[in-house]
């Protein structure tokens, strides 16, 4: 089914968009939009983008773009998510706590809700970097017998960060809140194919579309955490520390790598290779992506529509 799916493909679009509370957010090549159901109807926002590849040219040179771009979504992302959170029933928001009700009074609300924002996408970063690299390495260091044998730490490593990946995802997936947000990831898939196969954008005819997309980013993460095993294979240390800090160097060539083949992989979805290296991250989508009501479908549909170029092709991949 999968392959009958991708001969349909009319061409790849750079479109790629983002689960929200209660909405999706869509990416083009020239604005984002941002589409939310609330009590009082759809709700939406569009903003024109700019990139600092624009202004520095060398960031968006392969093998270099990439931890750029990453950088650049997850503070796109972070502040959407956080507008999203800010459109729900009051009764459904988080209280404010001393410190952001203190930030608020002393630099008004914009500088206070940057502030947040970024002090959010930093504790991430830092939660992450914590799951899966101090937290595997510190627990490979405990095991008896692998002093010395450096392959074998390295794969245990490996072992450990992804069942700590797959076991987040599972629990996550649990949660109430979180299982309509990974619809609206579903709806976002759903309609980015539909667009992709040059039908016109209806919920009839994004619904049958496949919630599997070959450029997802969890299928990134994934791809992240592998390539980290193979690089890891390289380290020839037993020092816990000393191989945390070595992981840690590595890192932005990994997130580099990651980034050129799921590039790669997303343009040439048709080719026997690219299957073989998608597949994975298409069935860890079946952790992270569920199927969507109509209504979620329309704010993706919507999303879509506001960030489409009027430039035919200009959102080519």
């Amino acid at each position: 089914m999968a392959k009958k799916d991708n001969q349909q493909v009319c061409f790849r679009t750079s479109i790629g968009g983002q689960a929200l509370m209660e909405g999706i957010l869509m990416r083009g090549p020239e604005k984002q939009a941002i589409v939310c159901r609330t009590e009082n109807g759809i709700v939406e926002k569009v903003e024109e983008l700019s990139f600092v590849k624009d202004k520095h040219p060398v960031l968006g040179w392969p093998f270099v773009r990439g931890v750029f771009t990453l950088v650049d979504s997850l503070a796109k992302g972070m502040k959407a998510l956080t507008y999203s959170a800010s459109l729900l029933p009051e009764d459904q928001q988080e209280e404010p706590t001393k410190f952001d009700l203190w930030l608020e009074k002393r630099l008004g609300s914009e500088k206070a809700e940057k502030i947040v924002i970024g002090s959010a996408a930093v504790l991430g970063v830092l939660l992450a970097l914590a799951l899966f690299i101090f937290l595997p390495t510190f627990i490979a260091g405990l095991i008896p017998g692998l002093e010395g044998r450096y392959t074998l730490r390295s794969l245990v490593e490996g072992v450990i960060k992804l069942a700590i990946f797959l076991g987040y995802l599972g629990l996550v997936a649990r949660m109430k809140e979180i299982k309509r947000l990974f619809s609206y990831h579903g709806a976002e898939h759903k309609t980015i194919f539909c667009y992709e196969k040059g039908l016109p954008l209806t919920v009839e005819n994004v619904r049958p579309q496949s919630r599997f997309h070959p450029r997802c980013g969890t299928s990134f993460l994934l791809v992240v955490i592998i390539l980290g095993l193979l690089a890891g294979l390289l380290i020839q240390a037993d020092n816990t520390l000393l191989r945390i800090a070595l992981r840690l160097l590595l890192l932005p060539v990994i997130i580099a790598l990651a980034y050129e083949l799921n590039r790669w992989a997303g343009r040439h979805d048709t080719n026997i290779v690219s299957r073989v290296v998608t597949w994975p991250g298409k069935q860890l989508q079946r952790l992270t992506t569920a199927e969507p009501d109509d209504g979620m479908i329309e704010c993706a549909i919507r999303a879509m529509e506001l960030v489409i170029p009027e430039e035919k092709g200009k959102d080519a991949w």
